[in-house]
C-alpha cells in the first residue's frame, strides 16, 4: 500500500512540475514558438509562392505563406486558418502582398510573424501594435 502511495505521489508531483518546466523554454531559440518582437519589425513586399496549412501545435500551426521578396524567400506565419476564414481573407500563389511583422528565426530559417497584410487594397490585421494576436481577443498566449 505504501509503495502505491509513493508511486501516486511521484506521478502527481511530475504532472505538476512538467508544465512549469516546459514553460521555461526560451522562445526564439529554435525550441518553442518565437514571440513577437517590435524591435525586429519590418515591412516587406513580395509575391506569394505557396500557401501552406500547418497542423503543428505550439503556436506555429495555421496558415503560412512562402513569400518571394527582393531579398530572398520568407516563411510568413499569419495565424490560425479559422481566423483568416472569419475575416474573409484568403491567399493564392501569385498574389502580390505587403507584410508588416516581426522577423524571427524558427528552426534555423528566417520567418516573419505577420502583424498586418495588405492585398488588393484590403488590410488584414492579425496582431495589435504590441504583437498580441487578434484571434486571442486580447489574451496573451505566453
Amino acid at each position: 500500500m505504501n509503495a502505491w502511495r509513493v508511486l501516486f505521489g511521484t506521478a502527481v508531483a511530475a504532472a505538476l512540475i512538467m508544465p512549469s518546466a516546459a514553460a521555461q523554454v526560451p522562445r526564439g531559440t529554435g525550441r518553442g514558438t518565437p514571440n513577437y518582437n517590435r524591435s525586429t519589425e519590418v515591412t516587406v513586399t513580395g509575391t506569394v509562392e505557396q500557401v501552406r496549412q500547418l497542423a503543428r501545435g505550439g503556436g506555429w500551426g495555421g496558415t503560412h505563406l512562402i513569400v518571394k521578396t527582393d531579398n530572398g524567400t520568407l516563411d510568413v506565419h499569419l495565424g490560425p486558418s479559422s481566423f483568416l476564414a472569419e475575416q474573409h481573407f484568403s491567399f493564392a500563389k501569385g498574389d502580390r502582398i505587403e507584410v508588416t511583422g516581426s522577423k524571427v528565426k524558427y528552426a534555423g530559417t528566417d520567418a516573419l510573424l505577420a502583424r498586418e497584410v495588405k492585398k488588393d487594397g484590403k488590410v488584414l490585421t492579425l496582431r495589435d501594435p504590441n504583437g498580441i494576436p487578434e484571434w486571442s481577443r486580447g489574451r496573451r498566449r505566453d
